[in-house]
């Protein structure tokens, strides 16, 4: 059904304006006034925001991990994300050692078939660097349009990859137009510190954040960036919570290298003190990079403001308190990582963004939606508000109140880990190519609606986009 939306104030990464907007066949026609088509749907968003609908580059649905698997899946993960502003997802396809990555990924679409109700995509990890590897990655690239690659710095004996093989892998990136991903912390110095902690009786979730100091992180950071600049290839830093991180990016993209930095909610909000709450709750927190010392979500707002870190990540990895975090109840070693963050993602950066005056509106957009559609390939057709672009689009109410909590959001995981926090700004209605999935507040989407993008060539629109990409936004 056509649509047209009216009395909205439409917000992109670089502007701010009230107009309609014309909706046909899941796509924008027109922007303009006064716009008129016959038998089209007026949707009033007087007193609301209208944002291009979120993308959170950094999901983990239905992940096995630590002898389980993560609680919320492609259908009630996001629908969470729906919830909450976002309309496409890039997941992660975990690989084996010596298996095809074909094997993966057919996985990873068998996982999310008849699931998800927006769009999505996949990032694959890269475990290791062999001829037969790097044989397999054109058709990756080219045939499943997933170009962007995950190598792990840290999970020693599990996903752990060594320099060699994330050289390689920006080697070959930089050839064939893909992106590279990094869990940027060293795990040979946290595989030290854990043996070290348990041998000395030290058990409690908060060592999960005492043996994964700031500097394991900083140090692995500024590792990858310097291959990536010898290499001269291109590297997206995932997941970055400490000051030291945060640095490494900036003086890395100072030296001209293309490197980018995301972070998440939980590290601007929650801190180290939260792995102290009694009766085992710290377990709740237990997500790596760990939480850090309070000081630093300032230096990780003004990164943000700056430009030194580009994206707003989830890092949706969901495991319920009881029956699986207390997996490691006298070993944090065996708690499973990670956190329900999806549905929070956007509120939690309008709220304490957008409202405390640390980030513009536009900036907002750029974050949660615009500059993860530019580096992962997904822009123009997402990412933006502009006519023939796919009508992925929110409907935000910036003044409404309420209290985030596990009884109200909508993800299967037992718990919120932002349980009590008041937040302001919420989605009113979520259309996901000009259908919608959440109206006025209530799911009425549909399980398999969501669409497996393919993705462009990292860079592949033009060498603009690039000097753009590498421009800090302010």
């Amino acid at each position: 059904m056509k649509k047209i939306i009216k009395n909205g104030v439409i917000v992109t990464a670089s502007d701010t304006y009230e107009a309609e907007i014309l909706i046909e066949d899941g796509v924008i026609k027109a922007i303009g006034h006064d716009l008129q088509a016959n038998d089209a749907e007026v949707v009033d968003a007087k007193g609301c925001y209208v944002f291009p609908g979120g993308i959170d580059p950094h999901t983990h649905l239905d992940m096995p991990f630590g002898g389980t698997v993560t609680k919320d899946d492609f259908e009630t993960g996001t629908i969470g994300a729906a919830f909450g502003g976002t309309t496409t997802v890039i997941d992660f396809c975990l690989t084996n050692k010596g298996v095809p990555l074909a094997n993966a990924i057919n996985a990873w679409h068998a996982k999310s078939k008849d699931k998800a109700v927006i769009d999505y995509g996949f990032h694959l990890m890269i475990a290791e660097i062999t001829e037969d590897v790097l044989n397999q990655l054109p058709s990756v690239i080219n045939e499943e349009g997933i170009t962007s690659f995950k190598v792990f710095m840290a999970y020693k004996n599990v996903f752990q990859a060594d320099d060699a093989t994330l050289y390689r892998t920006l080697l070959a990136a930089k050839e064939l137009g893909a992106l590279v991903m990094v869990h940027a912390e060293n795990g040979d110095v946290i595989d030290y510190l854990t043996t070290k902690a348990l041998e000395e009786g030290n058990t409690s979730p908060i060592y999960h954040a005492l043996t994964r100091p700031p500097e394991v992180e900083g140090e692995a950071t500024g590792r990858a960036s310097r291959l990536t600049g010898l290499a001269d290839s291109q590297l997206y830093v995932v997941h970055v919570s400490c000051a030291d991180a945060a640095d490494r990016i900036a003086e890395a993209r100072k030296k001209g290298w293309n490197v980018w930095g995301e972070t998440c909610p939980q590290y601007l909000v929650l801190d180290q003190s939260y792995l102290e709450k009694p009766d085992f709750e710290g377990a709740k927190y237990v997500w790596s990079p760990p939480l850090r010392e309070k000081w630093n979500q300032e230096k990780l707002w003004t990164a943000l403001k700056n430009g030194e870190l580009q994206t707003i990540g989830s890092d949706q990895c969901s495991f319920d308190f009881k029956g699986q975090k207390d997996l490691g109840k006298d070993d944090f070693t065996k708690i499973p990582n990670g956190g329900p963050i999806i549905e929070d993602r956007m509120t939690i950066l309008f709220s304490e963004g957008v409202k405390k005056g640390r980030i513009s509106l536009n900036q907002f957009v750029d974050l949660t939606s615009t500059r993860a559609a530019k580096l992962f390939g997904l822009f123009p057709q997402k990412g933006t508000i502009a006519v023939g672009t796919d009508a992925d689009i929110v409907i935000y109410d910036p003044n409404a109140e309420r209290t985030l909590s596990a009884e109200t959001h909508h993800l299967a995981v037992d718990y919120s880990a932002f349980e009590g926090m008041e937040v302001t700004g919420e989605p009113v209605s979520v259309l996901s190519r000009g259908e919608y999935v959440i109206k006025d507040k209530q799911f009425v989407g549909n399980p398999g609606s969501g669409k497996f993008l393919k993705r462009s060539k990292f860079g592949e629109h033009s060498a603009q986009q690039n000097k753009e990409l590498h421009t800090s936004s302010n």
